[in-house]
């Protein structure tokens, strides 16, 4: 559904407009509410699993210097809700403390009829100084994942960090960059080359990368770094060949189902037992407030 103020902008911004028909084309194809053809997280077999929010599979390979086997595997989503809707829709998972900083797991939970052992969000009082409170800083996610492992060392560990995804965090994005809602909104306020769009998200997955190499190291069992989906960062859609940015549901291209498949051991696998979750320890969210947030980062859903 498009607002008149959509249609000022259509009629104001020639290459936004050229961006949703390319949309509106790829909806036409795809009209399933993820992409059925990916991989199925939960089927595959980890111990802790670190998802890494808009990582494309190139940009990985090209910066991680990690010790282990990196495979690439597509999506479910093009989106980190198509994300959630194809791997937890359904799903009783009494084996799995899920630790996230990402809002759409809890924002979709009841729609979806999924349930985890435990679930720790971070998008609140956990956010720090970055992008206007719309991020929470990986070292966070970091300390948090540690402390559910120390809690739950029975379950499977699934950790959902922020990065690469903008905001961009670090010292040449913060500066570079002030973020919009979205990335489009943050390209076109910004009008950086392809050069300085590249250095703030390779920052970005540095500094998420860096936290990453600190859990390979404390958690035990098999460990596999994938992400939710990737992100364009200035190719040509089709058929209207014009710059996208971003990540959108139901473009169903390498570009945002490519994704990480990183695998590394460190000792004996963990012996893991489902049970159901405390509902003493339960936490209410606050659906607007999410509402909020991801319309601050430039999602309509």
């Amino acid at each position: 559904m498009y607002s008149l103020s959509d249609l000022q902008t259509a009629l104001d911004n020639p290459e936004w407009f050229a961006r949703e028909l390319n949309r509106l084309y790829a909806h036409r194809l795809n009209l399933r509410d993820h992409n059925p053809n990916g991989i199925d997280v939960f089927e595959a077999d980890w111990d802790n699993l670190l998802i890494l929010d808009a990582c494309r599979y190139d940009e990985f390979k090209r910066m991680c210097d990690l010790s282990g086997n990196l495979e690439k595997v597509r999506s479910r989503g093009a989106t980190s809700s198509e994300f959630v809707r194809g791997n937890f829709t359904g799903r009783t998972l009494h084996d799995v403390v899920y630790v996230s900083a990402n809002v759409y797991y809890p924002y979709l939970r009841d729609e979806i009829d999924a349930e985890v052992h435990a679930f720790v969000g971070l998008h609140d009082d956990d956010m720090r100084d970055a992008g206007d409170g719309l991020t929470t800083h990986p070292e966070t996610v970091t300390e948090h994942a540690l402390a559910a492992h120390k809690s739950h060392p029975n379950k499977r560990l699934l950790v959902h960090y922020f990065q690469p995804h903008q905001p961009y965090i670090g010292p040449y994005g913060k500066k570079r960059f002030d973020p919009g809602r979205g990335l489009i909104d943050t390209v076109k306020n910004n009008d950086p080359s392809r050069e300085e769009l590249l250095r703030a998200y390779r920052e970005n997955l540095e500094l998420v990368l860096e936290e990453v190499e600190t859990l390979l190291a404390e958690l035990p069992g098999k460990t596999v770094v994938s992400a939710d989906h990737g992100e364009m960062l200035g190719e040509r859609m089709r058929p209207i060949p014009v710059e996208d940015y971003g990540h959108h549901a139901g473009v169903y291209i390498d570009e945002l189902l490519d994704v990480p498949w990183f695998i590394s051991e460190n000792g004996r696998r963990k012996e893991v037992v489902a049970e159901p979750p405390d509902a003493s320890r339960a936490t209410d969210v606050d659906g607007e407030e999410m509402a909020e947030q991801l319309r601050a980062l430039g999602y309509r859903e």
